[in-house]
């Protein structure tokens, strides 16, 4: 893709290319899609760059492979050639569904601290919801190591302190406040995610 003054005009034009394939009105469905999403962005998160923006929403060729898969799944146009479904079938997973299983089990824990089957239960969901935003096409690489560090390892490492050393106070208004902050971290993390979150 060449450079220009305009580079999300090229970056659209390399999609249009790419996308050829598609029936007219599916493909300048998909532009505005893409038009709108940068914009968007951009009004949102004004301290990122067009190139950062562009480099989140992935290859042009990769973009029209999936729209074409789309189309072809949906019984519109050509299908895409080899494995080019691959993102559609990891993308059929809504976004909500990491995002609530990172931040409620924890919750459902801290409400029923003594029965052990909720702690258990509380680290399964956590470990599943990491494994499904690692593999989510929403979210950059960025996003999904920041996501999982702050969701997932960060509260299990405090949780395994908080437990296993014999500084930390005693009583529940520690445990408590602990718990709080905890459940402020995952909550602000998670509402960090869906607002950067890809269309």
């Amino acid at each position: 893709m060449k450079t220009s003054a305009d580079p999300a005009r090229d970056y659209l034009s390399a999609v249009e290319r790419e996308a050829s394939a598609l029936p007219a009105d599916r493909r300048r469905e998909l532009l505005a899609d893409l038009a709108e999403h940068i914009e968007v962005t951009r009004a949102e998160r004004p301290h990122v760059t067009i190139g950062e923006v562009l480099a989140e929403l992935g290859d042009p060729r990769a973009i029209a492979a999936t729209a074409l898969a789309e189309a072809g799944d949906g019984g519109v146009g050509t299908p895409a050639p080899g494995g080019a479904d691959a993102p559609v079938r990891r993308g059929k997973v809504h976004p909500l569904v990491p995002l609530l299983m990172l931040t409620l089990p924890f919750l459902v824990a801290s409400v029923f601290p003594h029965v052990p089957a909720a702690g258990f239960c509380s680290t399964l969901f956590r470990v599943i919801g990491a494994v499904l935003l690692c593999t989510s096409v929403h979210w950059n690489r960025a996003q999904k190591t920041i996501g999982v560090l702050l969701t997932a390892v960060l509260p299990t490492v405090a949780i395994s302190v908080w437990l296993w050393s014999s500084a930390v106070p005693t009583g529940d208004t520690p445990a408590n406040l602990a718990n709080l902050a905890t459940l402020a971290l995952l909550a602000g993390t998670t509402a960090w995610l869906w607002r950067g979150r890809r269309a």
